[in-house]
């Protein structure tokens, strides 16, 4: 495989089929001392490190500091990794170790209980629903959001709206932004998140659904100021 190919892989994650270990190809290359192959993984994973880092240690350049000793424990630890779950899942609870560590020196970071979802807090805005004292039944749909296969598809993947989704995912609360992070910007499966946050199914569940609909809805309020609001109803 050439070197190119092999950066490719490397920064779309591809698994084996059947199986939760990384592409021995990729594991091999790094363990050969493959500099590209290592500057892939870190492209493809340096963004998200810092977002889960930043749910421990409020501070950024803290949690630069933490991704920078989690690339080095990477480095001094892949001769043992024994691929009993996915490298990035690894990769991934060394981070979380590392943050809780500088967590427990510092004291200065945003509290673990920020990861468990707050119990009052609604999953969506209580004004898209009709109010108490409708005519129609209360509770129904005043404006029910719209399905992100709705908008238009090049329109999604546009710079512009990239900056949108890379804005709301960071404006999360802490718990929210490391769930989505780990799930749908890492494809970590929910077992892998749990298993790197320390969280139950049902509080990553909850999570995950919540940090979906904020983000969503900063694309519909995007969409609707950028006049596309008619093209995607």
């Amino acid at each position: 495989m050439g070197t190119s190919a092999l950066r490719a892989k490397v920064r779309r994650g591809r698994k084996q089929a059947g199986g939760g270990d990384p592409d021995r190809e990729v594991l091999d290359a790094l363990r050969r001392g493959d500099e590209g192959a290592f500057a892939a993984l870190i492209d493809a994973m340096q963004g998200s490190m810092l977002r889960v880092a930043m749910a421990y240690v409020g501070s950024r350049s803290v949690a630069e500091e933490v991704v920078q000793d989690t690339w080095l424990a990477v480095l001094n630890g892949l001769d043992r990794f024994e691929g009993r779950s996915s490298l990035r899942t690894w990769i991934f609870r060394i981070l979380v170790n590392r943050a809780i560590s500088r967590f427990d020196r510092e004291r200065r970071s945003v509290p673990f209980s920020s990861l468990s979802p707050a119990g009052d807090e609604p999953s969506v805005d209580p004004d898209r629903f009709l109010p108490f004292d409708h005519p129609r039944q209360h509770g129904l749909w005043a404006r029910p959001p719209r399905p992100c296969e709705s908008f238009p598809e090049q329109t999604l993947i546009s710079a512009e709206t990239m900056t949108v989704i890379r804005d709301a995912v960071d404006r999360l609360p802490p718990g929210q932004r490391a769930v989505m992070v780990l799930r749908d910007l890492q494809g970590l499966s929910s077992a892998d998140a749990c298993r790197v946050l320390d969280i139950s199914e049902g509080n990553q569940r909850v999570l995950l659904h919540r940090a979906r609909s904020k983000v969503r809805q900063a694309l519909e309020d995007h969409f609707d100021q950028a006049g596309l609001s008619e093209a995607v109803r």
